[in-house]
């Protein structure tokens, strides 16, 4: 007897429908082909075992597992359930009205329970869009494919109880996931705030301004200034999360199994902290089995850089392709995958060796070459897409008794938000442009003109703080959003003096100084 049911396979962030066939034929003996791994292949035990301890009945006959497409590879342990309902339904032991309109997915245990997977989420969506009726998931997986709409998603804690739900003997009521609830009882809602940080106003406010514009950051500070702590309390200023970006960045984190202890839907930006000794393939993502990496993981969110010049020379250059484009395409000789990297980079670094060059009372240790060369550890094309560059000064203890509230990161979102809107507006029509640090030149000569006054002061600093003709751009960009956070039309002279103030590492005197 022949049957055939539906699954998925994760390829890169989306998923793609794999048909599970089974023929069932004089002989003896279990055959899976269609390309699987391992574990694939492995699931043969945990079905034979599964069926025995949930009172169900492995045929004695010839049985031939055809997974197609049969040219992808199938990989991982998803494919238990419905290789074990299809042999179920051949066997007659399930019946095969309406199995055809469902997606199943899942890990058998050998007694039968079903474990969760990876990637529920992209299988729902890919079920939705080939038109099936649902979906049979792990309970564990149910809420984050019941975010999609128009989906009846199923979960099961069993095989036995996935068998009685098909055959019509036990009613499961579908999965409802309330995503406007989930947005309103965990958007925005932090357990650190800008309110804690005493001091810092200086920068706070390039903070404020690097998460109104989306501009990539570098604090460069001493030890113990609160550069960590500063960066920490980003997410709590950044704009929400739409419902679209909510659904891209759960897909990620669902393939990769990063969700954790968050059910359905994620509804706050991601905060990736990599540790320095991180390799590349952990960063970028990819390996034998493909898994999206750090700068992914960070999509729509941030990717913060602690201590960067501690980071390998190779990784920190491969960061330099998905900064510009936005994605990052993991190429190998039998695939290639592209994974979404919309992040936005915040780093921390010392000034130098020992960390205290320009501390305004310890002294600094170093050699002006030890300074040069901590400093060029970072490269110009990497630093060229940076923004921003603050220095970070030591607290004075004045500042950290003072008792006087500081402001709120709710009150510096809402200015962030106000900004983001007016760029909205600014780029609709504009395929992949969405903030102000997305712009090209020819866009600075439509969205950000200059008038005399401007053009005059920073010709001046380009000529008298010996800025680098890369920075002309970057500041620019900068000015265009504090004059959005200000709500001004036009860029003026005050905008650009204080962009041009954001561009400490450009000055060529930058670690000069006296043997």
């Amino acid at each position: 007897m022949f049957t055939r049911v539906y699954s998925s396979a994760v390829v890169g962030i989306n998923a793609l429908t794999v048909e599970v066939e089974v023929n069932v034929s004089p002989g003896i003996g279990m055959y899976l082909v269609g390309l699987p791994d391992s574990a694939v292949k492995e699931s043969q035990e945990r079905v034979r075992s599964a069926f025995e301890n949930s009172g169900l009945r492995m045929i004695g006959k010839k049985i031939v597992v055809n997974l197609a497409p049969a040219d992808l590879k199938k990989e991982g342990s998803s494919l238990d359930l419905p290789i074990a309902v299809a042999i179920l339904t051949a066997s007659e032991q399930v019946r095969s009205e309406g199995i055809g309109s469902w997606v199943m997915a899942g890990e058998l245990s050998l007694d039968g329970t079903v474990k969760p997977i990876k990637g529920a989420l992209p299988m729902a969506l890919e079920a939705l869009a080939r038109n099936f009726r649902g979906v049979i998931l792990p309970n564990e997986n149910a809420d984050e494919a019941a975010v999609v709409e128009g989906l009846e998603v199923i979960g099961v804690g069993t095989l036995r109880e996935a068998v009685d739900f098909l055959n019509g003997l036990l009613p499961i009521e579908p999965r409802k996931v309330a995503t406007h609830t989930l947005f309103e009882e965990r958007a925005n809602r932090y357990a650190e705030d800008f309110a804690d940080v005493k001091g810092q106003e200086y920068v706070k406010r390039a903070l404020e301004v690097a998460a109104a514009g989306g501009h990539n950051i570098v604090m460069i500070g001493a030890p113990g200034s609160g550069k960590t702590m500063l960066a920490r309390r980003m997410p709590t200023i950044m704009p929400p999360l739409s419902l679209e970006e909510a659904l891209e960045t759960t897909k990620i984190h669902s393939v990769a199994g990063k969700l954790g202890s968050e059910k359905g839907l994620l509804t706050k930006r991601p905060f990736r902290a990599p540790h320095h000794l991180a390799s590349a393939v952990a960063m970028v993502g990819g390996g034998s089995n493909p898994q999206p990496g750090e700068i992914s993981l960070a999509h729509n969110g941030i990717l913060f850089l602690d201590e960067l010049p501690e980071f390998g020379r190779s990784i920190l250059e491969v960061m330099r392709q998905p900064l510009e484009d936005k994605v990052v395409t993991v190429a190998r000789a039998k695939y290639s995958v592209a994974y979404p990297a919309n992040f936005m980079l915040v780093a921390s670094m010392n000034p130098c060796p020992c960390g205290y060059y320009n501390h305004p009372t310890k002294e600094c240790c170093c050699t002006r070459h030890a300074v040069e060369r901590y400093i060029n550890k970072i490269s110009g094309p990497l630093m060229d897409r940076i923004d921003i560059q603050i220095e970070v000064t030591p607290v004075e203890y004045s500042q950290m008794n003072d008792t006087t509230p500081a402001e709120p990161s709710s009150a510096v979102r809402e200015r962030v938000v106000a900004a983001r809107e007016v760029q909205r507006r600014r780029f609709e029509g504009i395929e992949g442009v969405f903030t102000n640090a997305m712009m090209n030149s020819a866009m600075l000569q439509e969205f950000c003109p200059l008038d005399a006054q401007c053009t005059a002061l920073l010709t001046r600093a380009m000529e008298r703080l010996s800025l680098s003709a890369r920075a002309h751009n970057r500041i620019v960009k900068v000015a265009r959003t504090i004059a959005d956070l200000e709500g001004s039309e036009q860029i003026t002279s005050a905008h650009i003096a204080e962009a041009i103030g954001y561009r400490n590492l450009d000055r060529e005197n930058w670690g000069n100084r006296e043997e």
